[in-house]
């Protein structure tokens, strides 16, 4: 069996201010940004057999996905720094992912959105950038992922812990690019997500914004439950 086309990238991020890995698959199709989970990295999808399981739409020029690196040791999960500046490096992020990622995919081809998706704290990262942003995404899959980043945060809250939270800003949120985003929220029946994301369900059909609610019968959170999963949600495509 042939290898899927890999290609890496590495550059200095200016708005990160250091250097950035990411691999991509694929030669054509929807681009797709898969985001790894708690502090992965960007070949963390490909060792975990994630791109394997979609292997077909890949060769068949279906998707081409894109797998950056996260800063999650660096944002979220650095003890070392005050709270105020653990969501300022995520949001450095979320504009890195913005500008130099999802704006550099959209001049280079001819989509003009772009799919987010990612397993556990990746779906989190696949769906605050979606929630923030739903002018430039189109499908949102977001697979055992928690919407609360609050937890992170030890107490201390700000409008940037705000519009970083999906369960605090979707509320208020009524940018109509959220009614046109396909989304679907997964995870097992006795994940440890399971809760969150029938929380995040519920706050969107309270609000009018179509979307499924998938959760597997008997599955846990783990990678094999999202290689079925996620060839499953690009089908949809």
């Amino acid at each position: 069996m042939s290898a899927v086309k890999e290609e890496y990238f590495n550059w200095y991020s200016e708005t990160l201010g250091r250097d950035i890995e990411m691999l991509v698959y694929g030669h054509a199709g929807k681009p797709v940004i898969l985001f790894p989970t708690s502090k992965g990295r960007y070949y963390e999808t490909k060792d975990f057999n994630l791109i394997d399981s979609v292997r077909w739409f890949i060769e068949e020029g279906l998707v081409r996905i894109y797998c950056p690196d996260s800063v999650d040791a660096l944002s979220f999960y650095n003890k070392d720094i005050h709270p105020s500046d653990r969501i300022k490096n995520h949001i450095w992020y979320d504009q890195f992912i913005e500008e130099e990622v999802v704006d550099a995919i959209r001049s280079d081809t001819n989509f003009d959105k772009i799919v987010t998706s990612g397993a556990s704290f990746g779906g989190y990262h696949a769906a605050n950038f979606a929630f923030r942003h739903p002018g430039k995404v189109s499908h949102l899959f977001a697979m055992s992922a928690n919407f609360d980043i609050k937890s992170f945060m030890d107490g201390y809250y700000d409008e940037n812990v705000y519009f970083n939270n999906p369960v605090d800003f979707i509320p208020d949120n009524n940018n109509p690019g959220l009614w046109d985003m396909q989304i679907v929220l997964g995870a097992g029946e006795h994940d440890i997500c399971r809760q969150p994301t029938e929380r995040m369900s519920g706050i969107l059909r309270e609000k009018g914004i179509d979307h499924w609610l998938d959760i597997r019968p008997g599955a846990t959170h783990d990678w094999p439950v999202w290689r079925e999963m996620f060839p499953h949600y690009l089908s949809l495509l």
